[in-house]
Formats: structure tokens, C-alpha cells, sequence
């Protein structure tokens, strides 16, 4: 390849020997191969991404939402908190799964002592534990699937639904301390499970869709560049 270079250096200006160019190609087609990409193809354009720190902030987002939220006008029990507790398990740093957890607790007080003027009760801990299952549940959810969060989203509903007013019952004394208190503990709480399960399962379904639409738009906005470009 070289030799013939050297012997065709006396050709005309501006063109380039036959047996210099196939060598050029040559050395970029195994160049293709050696990446184990099919020579004959063009490789495609690398896919816009999210990248870790940008799901982390966007954790935290989501608690802080989860947290404000809970401070304005909204209809009982219709907040991002399941959301964003499953979310943050789920993408959130490991080592700062207590930082939603101290959030929410904290909010809970200030509701509690603040805002309502209530005594703190103990079965405020039991809705302190529930957070801390919620968290954890996330932790075991997959990190680009809409479906399954769903599923853990009506199942913290559930749980929460059925925990905190078995809590009720025990607690507090508008109920008599038999199984049919049991069952009018739970039916006082069915208009509030109702908003609870649609808040729910639409804001988890929003917060796990949020990184795969921030990828697409970015993928969107990348190929418009290139075509302007072009």
C-alpha cells in the first residue's frame, strides 16, 4: 500500500492513486470490524440518555413535591407520597433512602401539632413504619418499568388503607372494641381509600414515566440538531 504511494508521487496534482484509496477503505472497514460492528452498515447515532445524577435530583424532586403538596389545598389523601417514596427506593441513592423518610416524618409532626393542633399519638409510628416499607418496596422495583410501580403503588394503598385504620380502631374511642368497630373503622375510611388509590397510582405512574419521556424528548431534540446541522 505505502510502496505503491511512493512509486505513484510523480502523478498528477490532485489525484490520488486507485491502490492508496482502496487501502483507505480497507483500514476502515477492519477499523468497523474490530469495534464488532458490521463493516457494510454505518454505525447508528449513540441514543440520548438520562444520566444517573439527573434520576437522583429528580428523586428528590419528587419528595419535595410529595412534601409541598401536602401543605396545600388538595383533595384528602390525593398526594404524590406513595409516588415518590416508590420512586425514590427505586432511583434514588441508597445511602439517602432516610432522607425521605425524615422528610415526611417531620411534615407529619408539623400537620399534626401545627396545623391541626392534635395531640401526636403513637399510631403516628405506625405510619412511620409504613414509609419506611414503602421506601424499601421501591428498592426492589426495576428501574425503567411503568407496570410493576403501578403494582406496588396499589398495594402500599391497600396496606396503608388497612393498617392505619386497624390503628384507628385501636386508638381511638368513637369505635367499640369488637369486630364490628373493626368493620365501621374501615368503612369510614372508603371515601378516603378511593382518592388515596387514584392519587396514587397516577402519580406513580407519572414519576416512573418522567425519566423515560425526559430520554425522548432529549433524543427528539438531538436529532433536530443534527438535521439542522446537516
Amino acid at each position: 500500500m505505502y510502496v505503491a504511494k511512493q512509486k505513484d508521487a510523480h502523478a498528477a496534482p490532485g489525484k490520488v492513486p486507485i491502490i492508496v484509496r482502496q487501502g483507505a477503505l480497507q483500514e476502515k472497514m477492519a477499523a468497523r470490524e474490530s469495534t464488532g460492528f458490521p463493516a457494510n452498515l454505518t454505525p447508528p447515532t449513540p441514543r440520548a440518555t438520562i444520566n444517573v445524577c439527573e434520576v437522583i435530583m429528580l428523586a428528590y424532586i419528587f419528595v419535595l413535591l410529595a412534601v409541598a403538596v401536602r401543605f396545600m389545598p388538595h383533595p384528602w389523601m390525593f398526594t404524590p407520597v406513595t409516588g415518590s417514596l416508590l420512586f425514590f427506593g427505586a432511583r434514588g441513592s441508597r445511602r439517602q433512602l432516610w432522607v425521605p423518610f425524615l422528610l415526611l416524618a417531620a411534615s407529619d409532626v408539623v400537620l399534626t401539632r401545627l396545623v391541626y393542633s392534635y395531640p401526636f399519638s403513637w399510631d403516628h409510628y405506625v405510619t412511620f413504619a409504613w414509609y419506611a416499607a414503602v421506601l424499601w418496596l421501591g428498592t426492589k422495583l426495576p428501574a425503567n418499568r411503568i407496570l410493576p410501580a403501578v403494582g406496588a403503588a396499589l398495594a402500599s394503598s391497600v396496606s396503608f388503607f388497612l393498617i392505619t385504620n386497624l390503628a384507628a380502631w385501636a386508638w381511638l374511642d368513637m369505635y367499640p372494641k369488637n369486630l364490628s368497630g373493626i368493620m365501621m373503622s374501615y368503612a369510614a375510611g372508603l371515601p378516603f381509600f378511593r382518592h388515596g388509590v387514584e392519587g396514587d397510582l397516577l402519580f406513580t405512574a407519572v414519576m416512573f414515566a418522567a425519566p423515560l419521556a425526559l430520554e425522548f424528548l432529549r433524543g427528539a431534540f438531538n436529532k433536530t440538531d443534527h438535521a439542522a446541522a446537516a
